[in-house]
């Protein structure tokens, strides 16, 4: 049984591709790894709340194949390390809570686990961890804690918890019952009644979730373990079994077993909590200017209230609107009222019917080595920027159907074209014949940044053949 004195295991889930944050937030990139309230993600900030080696444990991080350089990278930044699981498939959170009870009960069956998102915000992370610690004891006594967060205004986006009588000495509840997120009428009644949000935040021993899992959702524990019973080391990652992963359910832990055990209990606390579920949560949350406006990059705005204006790089003027929110991106610009802002979820939907690359995809693609950018794309050809970090290289490559011209711009760039390896200069290029097996790296300390020029019957991403990867990429 855990130790109510132990240390907590963090378990971040990294899922969610933040489709109301759109354009800044895509499949590509979501947002719990981009800076939407300060120079680190809210993934980051998630990572060191929880970075306290006196109460907690290394984190296990549970993410999407196709976030895991991200994910690592993002905590090399600030200096952390964790343990990194990754979905073949999304299951929602039943099956990633199921997969981390498992590896905890198997590994740390002394710890309670603390289920936390990557992309929430909160105000007071002193306070955060205080409530861990009295929540943790709690949960080592047998209870699944979550927190109850105090009600600042009739939000339609939260669910909400009413709460019982006392559940223990350490000032939490018994759950009378858990609330689907809400009408307005029914939410502004629910806060004059004492209801509190629910936060999404859970702890409990791992044995005991273990047993109400194989109680409630017993295919979803199946699954969960025996997609870590065949999981394999790919890196510094591991890689769930996909043919039992998929035979989970896709629901989520709410549904799956919080709302149906009798074992929940609830922590009120008095940090601030959002989710920044949408572009109006991010105005909610950030500092705004004396007229109520929110603006982050290259932004003016002139005769402007209450409106949140975000830009990537483009200048971006806003006159004479109010309660608006404007975010431009390169290759995009989103326009709403800001109190529709929870309809940009339907405007994604939207754009993926009419085959919108840019409803999924960022103008800029981060990989292990670095990253590219789209600069022009036409017939025959197409034009990239790329940047490539100090010590980084790409893999050893060829194209069937495009050349490429290199030019450097900064820093050095060692390029191998069949035999030949050149040290390349700022200013000085290399042209890769179609078909050529070539490499480009940065033996540098300063990022490598370069121009590439395709020229070919088709410029595709698929149109590769990677011959040698040291990040494992087919």
């Amino acid at each position: 049984m855990a130790n109510e004195h132990g240390l907590i295991l963090p378990v971040i889930m990294c899922g969610g591709s933040g489709t109301r944050l759109w354009p800044a937030s895509r499949e590509s990139l979501p947002k719990q790894f981009i800076p939407l309230l300060g120079e680190r993600s809210t993934f980051q900030a998630a990572a060191q709340r929880v970075s306290d080696p006196s109460v907690f444990r290394k984190p296990l991080v549970i993410a999407n194949l196709e976030s895991r350089f991200i994910v690592a990278e993002q905590l090399s930044e600030i200096g952390m390390t964790a343990d990194i699981i990754l979905e073949p498939i999304r299951r929602d959170s039943a099956a990633a809570v199921a997969v981390a009870t498992v590896r905890a009960a198997h590994e740390n069956p002394d710890a309670v686990v603390l289920i936390m998102a990557a992309d929430h915000v909160i105000g007071d992370p002193e306070s955060f961890t205080q409530a861990c610690r009295i929540a943790a004891r709690s949960a080592a006594r047998g209870h699944i804690m979550t927190f109850g967060i105090a009600p600042s205004f009739p939000a339609t986006s939260y669910g909400y918890i009413a709460k019982g009588g006392a559940l223990d000495r350490e000032g939490g509840f018994k759950v009378e019952r858990f609330i689907e997120k809400p009408d307005a009428n029914a939410a502004a009644k629910y806060i004059g009644q004492g209801y509190l949000w629910n936060g999404g935040y859970f702890l409990f021993a791992p044995q005991i979730m273990h047993a109400e899992l194989g109680r409630f959702a017993p295919e979803i524990l199946e699954a969960a373990t025996s997609a870590l019973a065949g999981a394999t080391i790919d890196l510094d990652f591991i890689r769930l079994d996909k043919a039992a992963f998929e035979r989970s359910p896709k629901t989520s832990i709410d549904y799956a077993v919080i709302e149906k055990t009798e074992l929940a209990g609830v922590l009120p606390v008095s940090f601030s909590w959002s989710d920044v579920g949408s572009w109006d949560a991010v105005w909610n949350v950030a500092d705004g200017d004396a007229s109520g406006n929110v603006t982050r990059g290259n932004v003016e705005v002139i005769g402007t209230q209450n409106s949140l204006v975000h830009s990537d790089n483009l200048l971006t003027t806003v006159v004479g609107l109010d309660d608006v929110v404007v975010v431009t991106t390169p290759d995009a610009v989103l326009v709403s009222a800001r109190k529709s802002a929870e309809s940009v979820k339907d405007l994604v939907s939207h754009l993926r019917a009419k085959n919108h690359p840019e409803a999924d995809e960022h103008v800029r693609v981060h990989r292990p080595w670095g990253w590219y950018q789209r600069l022009d794309v036409g017939s025959r050809f197409r034009v990239k920027r790329i940047m490539v970090k100090p010590g980084r290289r790409l893999s050893l490559q060829k194209h069937f159907h495009r050349a490429e011209h290199w030019v450097v711009v900064r820093g050095a760039a060692e390029v191998t074209v069949n035999e030949k390896v050149l040290l390349l200069h700022e200013t000085e290029s290399a042209y890769i014949p179609i078909g050529a097996v070539h490499r480009l790296a940065n033996p540098g300390r300063i990022p490598l940044e370069l121009i590439e020029v395709q020229v070919g019957t088709y410029t595709g991403e698929d149109d590769i053949v990677r011959l040698e990867d040291v990040y494992g990429r087919s």
